[in-house]
């Protein structure tokens, strides 16, 4: 979502896409050689069922903390490990936000990061969305930022975003030097989920070395290939997905993109919950 960063990258830009921007799709080249295939089969690599009640196991999560606005004029504080905004309950991850003053702001919520992280593979969770204008929910990835000198030099792969006033439509984008938001060249597409905010939907990836591909409930909808393999001329800026990447659940509160219409004060708390998260191996 926008998309570890720490507090030594606030000078960075905002990394969210605008809605008229971020439901923008590329045109497709012609395709690659050789393409990959994700096949999830029985290659589990990682996951976390959310079988124990409690907080979220350490041994596989951290946090994103802090109230500064995380590039994007959010306007909630991120807490650590607090169960009023993070949990696990009933078998299930929840991320809580809720409008409450807090270390200088006036909504609190959680930004959980893996501990783990991979290149390629497909990434998927199976989750509800929270609803109401102002909800702005992320299911993404990033890397160590200094890898290519920063964002968006070191990419960024959203799994899934979706803004409170635009209900039900869910997108996908990634984010690189030569293709993101603050140029207006960002690549994604969107889709209609009419349960999104009502029913468990699975939400994945699949990154391989030859492209990275959007779905929902194993709906294929936004395809980025590599130019890399195909444009003697392109490197990282076009594609940096070639090193490891943790996965980011978080629920923003307004924001350059979630807040363009404002925030409703009278639906909080609100929450994503999350039935479980999986990384499958990718073979050739």
């Amino acid at each position: 979502m926008i998309r570890t960063w720490s507090m030594r990258y606030l000078w960075l830009p905002a990394l969210a896409c605008v809605v008229a921007a971020c439901a923008m799709s590329e045109e497709e080249p012609d395709p690659a050689p050789d393409l990959l295939v994700c096949e999830p089969g029985d290659d589990l690599a990682w996951s976390d069922e959310f079988d124990e009640d409690g907080p979220p196991n350490a041994s596989r999560w951290r946090y994103d903390t802090g109230g500064h606005g995380w590039g994007n004029q959010e306007l909630q504080f991120y807490t650590v490990a607090r169960a009023k905004n993070v949990r696990v309950e009933d078998g299930r991850l929840i991320i809580e936000a809720h409008r409450e003053p807090w270390q200088g702001r006036d909504y609190t919520s959680t930004r959980l990061l893996s501990r783990q992280e991979w290149t390629y593979g497909r990434f998927e969770a199976r989750a509800i969305l929270p609803s109401g204008r102002g909800t702005w929910p992320a299911i993404w990835m990033l890397p160590d930022l200094d890898q290519y000198g920063g964002w968006p030099r070191a990419g960024e792969i959203d799994i899934m975003e979706h803004v409170g006033f635009d209900p039900d439509q869910v997108h996908s984008t990634v984010h690189t030097d030569a293709y993101n938001h603050t140029k207006g060249t960002q690549r994604g597409a969107s889709i209609a989920v009419p349960s999104a905010r009502s029913e468990f939907n699975v939400y994945a990836v699949e990154w391989t070395p030859s492209e990275i591909r959007g779905y929902v409930n194993e709906t294929q909808y936004f395809t980025f290939r590599n130019e890399r393999l195909t444009n003697p001329e392109a490197d990282e800026s076009q594609w940096p997905f070639d090193h490891p990447f943790h996965l980011i659940f978080n629920i923003a509160v307004g924001g350059s993109w979630g807040g363009q219409r404002g925030v409703d004060p009278d639906i909080w708390p609100q929450r994503m919950q999350v039935d479980y998260v999986r990384v499958y191996g990718c073979d050739s």
